[in-house]
C-alpha cells in the first residue's frame, strides 16, 4: 500500500460487502471499500443474500452491478430508475459516472 493512501475500510468478518434495497435491483451499495475477487450481498427487503464475484475494487459507499445492465438501460435501485448506461457494465463491475448517467440529468452527457 502507498503511504499516501488511507486504511481500507473493512467491516468485522461476516459482515456483508455489499447492501441491495430492494428485490429486482440491478445495484447495490457497498458497506466497506471491497476488492476484486469474491463478495456477499445482502437484501434488505428480505432475508435472500447471495455471493458476487466483484471484478474491479469499489469503494465503501459506491455501487456495484448485481447482473448484466446492456448500453442505454435503465439502471434501478430502492426500485426506482435511478440512472441510464452509458455503455455496457457487466454483473460484478464498479457503477458510477464512468459508465451511467443520472436520471434526474438524462439529457447531460
Amino acid at each position: 500500500m502507498n503511504p499516501d493512501q488511507e486504511e481500507p475500510l473493512r467491516a468485522e468478518a461476516g459482515a456483508p460487502h455489499f447492501l441491495a434495497h430492494n428485490e429486482g435491483d440491478h445495484v447495490a451499495v457497498a458497506v466497506q471499500d471491497v476488492e476484486p475477487g469474491p463478495a456477499c450481498v445482502s437484501f434488505m427487503d428480505s432475508e435472500r443474500s447471495l455471493e458476487l464475484e466483484v471484478r474491479e475494487p469499489v469503494p465503501l459507499g459506491h455501487k456495484v452491478a448485481l447482473e448484466d445492465i446492456g448500453p442505454g438501460a435503465d439502471v434501478i435501485e430502492y426500485q426506482v430508475r435511478i440512472g441510464v448506461t452509458r455503455q455496457p457494465i457487466r454483473k460484478g463491475e464498479y457503477v458510477h459516472v464512468h459508465n451511467i448517467r443520472s436520471a434526474r440529468w438524462e439529457r447531460s452527457e
